[in-house]
């Protein structure tokens, strides 16, 4: 028994400087800091998967107003180890604080204060376990999918875009964009401190909804205005695509899709969509495709080459689907294009 009743003293002797949160159930004894110390130490090395909004408050110790949707004072939390997180929810954390490198699938973002960070459900976000404590400060909007089946932001939320960007691609806020941000939450906040009546979803789900369409807002001022380190994306863009076709990687990899020139170029496909079509007005897709019109032109007035021998040059799998998209987009096919010029 000896051996027992010392190991108990020793966990009850680092408890005011250990203690953490669970994901299950919020920490009110002794005996839940204890086991979930234990817990956290188990999960360490794990994803630490969220599938409920009532384990998301959990996690940060705030109280469950209602099942589908909360906004979470994150400064509520205990000391934690970091660890990474499987949400099964939406999710947009309003930062005021920097803890560390946070890693975003495969890419790290060294995130600055009073930046929100967007998170769609079945993501993985979280920061590496380095074996230190830190104390989470700022506000998340956390809400589940079933909070909005049926509503008009439910048919539209793939139109938000941004809950696809990397983590490198926050949104950084000005003051009067806080302000903004935070009126917002604040609204949605009262709502779920209301008794619930016959408007309250109506009124939580428009609130969610103005809120992110300020953030589309603010992401078309960021593309706009926001020195980062993939300005002149564009030019960038456009050289990719250019060596890209000078090499015979058509041949080996096919035709350039959006996806590989957003991975060249550091940037999550829907981000560098976006941006691509609030610079020039036009897909991504599309200005490959004009790219690529551009260069089987040239290849036309080579008139040693046939028509099929141009395709399979330019990534095309079948000569049709070259000569369909010419004539779609130049109103020509090939062989016209040729005998005119």
């Amino acid at each position: 028994m000896r051996p027992v009743f010392n190991r108990i003293v020793i966990q009850i002797t680092v408890l005011p400087t250990n203690i953490t949160y669970s994901p299950f159930k919020v920490l009110k004894t002794i005996d839940d800091a204890l086991t979930l110390n234990k817990l956290t130490g188990e999960m360490m090395d794990n994803i630490n998967k969220i599938d409920t909004v009532g384990q998301f408050n959990a996690y940060n110790n705030n109280e469950t107003l209602h099942p589908l949707v909360s906004v979470v004072d994150l400064s509520k939390s205990y000391k934690r180890l970091n660890t990474r997180q499987n949400i099964g929810l939406y999710v947009v954390f309003l930062k005021e604080i920097k803890c560390g490198d946070l890693k975003y699938g495969c890419n790290y973002y060294d995130y600055e204060e009073g930046t929100l960070i967007f998170v769609g459900p079945g993501q993985i976000i979280g920061v590496e376990n380095n074996g230190e404590y830190y104390k989470p400060k700022g506000t998340a909007l956390v809400f589940h999918p079933d909070l909005i089946k049926g509503t008009a932001l439910g048919r539209h939320i793939h139109d938000y875009t941004f809950f696809s960007y990397e983590i490198h691609e926050a949104l950084h806020l000005s003051e009067s964009e806080r302000k903004i941000i935070l009126d917002c939450l604040s609204k949605i906040r009262f709502e779920l401190e209301h008794a619930i009546d016959k408007h309250s979803k109506t009124l939580i789900v428009t609130n969610i909804e103005l809120f992110l369409n300020y953030c589309v807002r603010f992401y078309d001022r960021q593309f706009i205005t926001r020195e980062v380190p993939h300005k002149g994306i564009l030019h960038r863009f456009e050289d990719l695509l250019t060596q890209y076709f000078q090499t015979d990687k058509p041949q080996s990899l096919g035709l350039p899709s959006v996806t590989y020139c957003a991975d060249q170029l550091n940037l999550s496909a829907n981000y560098f969509g976006d941006l691509i079509k609030k610079e020039t007005g036009k897909s991504a897709q599309e200005y490959i495709q004009l790219k690529l019109m551009d260069v089987a032109k040239e290849k036309i007035f080579d008139k040693n080459k046939s028509v099929s021998e141009i395709a399979y040059e330019l990534g095309f799998k079948y000569p049709q689907h070259f000569t369909r998209l010419f004539k779609q987009r130049v109103g020509y096919t090939p062989n016209e294009y040729r005998m005119l010029n």
